[in-house]
């Protein structure tokens, strides 16, 4: 197996205990870290950082990123305080041990986001700048309804920005209309890894392959090691309580989160199995 999975296990349990064993049952090593105990990642001291930092080295699991939500503010509002979060985001991965952080090009009116343009460059620019010299890579992930929610943008933003490293995210191009391979072919010299889910044409999140996001094809063309697995996928509380047949027509539809996290991490891995 060439690949290396990680995953957002805040989906399988909030608590950095549960997502240790979700991670654990499922034979993923790599933490994209979130979510801890209820808290974003962002928000959480620095001695708390050193105590999960401790946990997982204990369990023998490493933070691959920071899934930070940096970059995710609309392009309006003011940025020195979304800055100044940023750098203590910065501190915070490098106590954890993570070289990368994904983060985002900031929410822009889709009618008119090219006028936008320059003030994402400057932000991202300023951002780069405070993680220069720090170990820890930015890399940007396509997010709808942010600047480079489009394979074009996304090309503009690392063209112009050679250090921004990318995360390509098939089911986040889905959502958008923005047929994958296309996006793929056009965005490959840049990207640094991957975020593994997978989408219908009418945005429904699914399990890696069963949706439209070519993912086999191009796990086929990936030359990186890291695969984050972000399963997104529904979860019905009253599952178990519905008859047979009316359970069955909850197609990707999961009893609870621990549940869907291990069925996306197997659809992953089935995929893996077959290249």
């Amino acid at each position: 197996m060439k690949f290396k999975l990680a995953a957002f296990a805040d989906e399988a349990d909030s608590s950095l205990d549960g997502q240790i064993s979700a991670m654990k049952e499922n034979g993923v090593d790599y933490l994209e870290i979130r979510g801890v105990d209820g808290e974003n990642i962002s928000d959480i001291t620095a001695d708390k950082a050193r105590d999960v930092r401790e946990r997982l080295d204990a369990a023998g699991i490493s933070v691959w990123s920071l899934g930070s939500p940096f970059g995710k503010i609309d392009i309006t509002e003011k940025f020195e305080p979304h800055l100044e979060k940023f750098k203590y985001g910065i501190e915070l991965a490098r106590i954890l041990g993570a070289d990368h952080m994904r983060v985002f090009s900031f929410y822009v009116p889709q009618d008119n986001a090219k006028c936008y343009s320059d003030e994402v460059m400057k932000r991202l620019e300023e951002m780069l700048a405070v993680s220069k010299n720090s170990g820890v890579i930015l890399c940007h992930e396509n997010e709808k309804g942010i600047y480079g929610d489009n394979a074009e943008r996304c090309a503009e933003i690392h063209k112009n920005l050679p250090g921004l490293r990318a995360v390509f995210d098939p089911a986040n191009f889905v959502q958008c209309g923005q047929e994958t391979i296309s996006a793929w072919e056009l965005l490959s010299p840049y990207v640094e890894y991957l975020h593994i889910k997978d989408a219908l044409a009418d945005g429904s999140v699914v399990s890696a392959g069963k949706g439209i996001g070519n993912i086999a094809y191009i796990l086929k063309q990936y030359r990186g090691e890291i695969l984050t697995v972000e399963p997104h996928l529904s979860v019905f509380n009253g599952f178990e309580k519905l008859e047979r047949g009316k359970a069955a027509e909850l197609t990707y539809c999961y009893p609870d989160p621990l549940t869907a996290f291990g069925a996306a991490v197997d659809a992953l891995k089935k995929i893996m199995e077959e290249l």
